[in-house]
């Protein structure tokens, strides 16, 4: 079995519910995928680490850092940094904040120090349904001064996330789409 057979089999068993939800977009729909449990066990974040740096490594720019906005991303950027240094390659990991931090230096972004000034970076998302969490992402990092030259996802809902995101120049890449997962 692949690696992207096996994190399929782990999405299905951990993430994938049926029922009525209530989606961080406000939308309702009748399935829900809570990335984060498989994105938090051992296998799902080796997993999908692997398959995000491979990702990233077909990138035709040179990724310098990765990051995503807190809590879904926290699990993917910390497995695809820790896969990059496993394959001698390695790339920082960053987190955005949903709000500046209230004291210190009042950031929204963490891990700074890593990254070089104007880098290229890599965003993360464990799943994409409208797309609005990874455009503000993409305002507060380019606010910085950095460059998105890749948007990552393990799961692309297919509701309209991808093309909200290709309006404002930035394709989505999926691991998985709705269509593929449930295939």
């Amino acid at each position: 079995m692949s690696d992207k057979e096996k994190l399929k089999k782990l999405l299905l068993e951990k993430s994938y519910r049926e029922g009525t939800f209530t989606l961080s977009s406000g939308k309702e729909s009748d399935f829900y995928i809570d990335g984060k449990q498989t994105t938090l066990s051992a296998e799902g974040a080796y997993l999908c680490g692997k398959l995000i740096f491979e990702t990233i490594q077909k990138s035709p720019k040179k990724i310098d850092a990765v990051g995503g906005m807190t809590l879904g991303a926290d699990p993917l950027v910390t497995a695809a940094s820790i896969a990059s240094f496993l394959e001698n390659a390695p790339i920082p990991a960053f987190i955005v904040r949903k709000e500046s931090k209230g004291h210190g230096t009042g950031q929204y972004i963490e891990g700074l120090k890593n990254m070089p000034a104007g880098c290229t970076v890599a965003l993360l998302e464990d799943v994409v349904t409208t797309g609005g969490t990874l455009l503000q992402v993409i305002e507060r990092v380019e606010a910085q001064g950095f460059k998105v030259g890749q948007v990552i996802t393990v799961v692309d809902r297919q509701e309209g996330g991808a093309e909200a995101l290709a309006e404002k120049g930035y394709p989505l890449e999926a691991i998985f789409t709705r269509e593929s997962l449930l295939k």
